[in-house]
């Protein structure tokens, strides 16, 4: 009888472990706030969104309000197209907010930040962002310092 206890107590705890690694890997992939988010789209154009994609959040002031739909390209302004859904109850955002592109965290996820601007009037659904910032390609930077290092030419001693 003590055998059978402790083979399910060793089952209870291994199916324990299996939820904490589903857990943990619904958070990482960012898929488990999978819900029909109900609110209004935004759209943003950026020369560059780096690593941006759907279901990215979309943050102000530190706070999640929204979310990526999808990211395309405009093959006739040549720059990257976010449509962001913004939860409902985050309908005053200023018609001069601005976007921008950010990376957070160790593994590198990229998400909108929102500022908000200081006009009377206010985004509403379909409206487009027009101040954005692009995100900061860590390849290109390098890639700058290296040929301005390479420019300089040799220290002299």
């Amino acid at each position: 009888m003590k055998v059978k206890i402790v083979e399910v107590m060793v089952g209870m705890f291994i199916v324990a472990g299996v939820a904490a690694l589903f857990m943990l890997a619904m958070k990482v992939s960012n898929l488990s706030s999978l819900s029909d988010q109900v609110g209004y789209e935004l759209i943003a154009r950026f020369d560059n969104v780096g690593g941006l994609k759907a279901m990215s959040p979309v943050n102000a002031g530190g706070v999640r309000v929204g979310r990526v739909v999808s990211v395309d390209y405009d093959q006739e302004q040549y720059e990257a197209e976010v449509h962001m859904v913004i939860n409902s109850k985050y309908n005053r955002f200023p018609k001069d907010t601005s976007a921008a592109i950010y990376t957070a965290g160790l593994l590198g996820e990229q998400y909108v930040s929102l500022e908000p601007g200081g006009e009377d009037a206010f985004l509403k659904d379909g409206d487009q962002i027009q101040l954005t910032q692009s995100a900061l390609v860590m390849e290109k930077v390098v890639g700058q310092f290296l040929f301005s290092k390479a420019a300089e030419g040799p220290a002299s001693k």
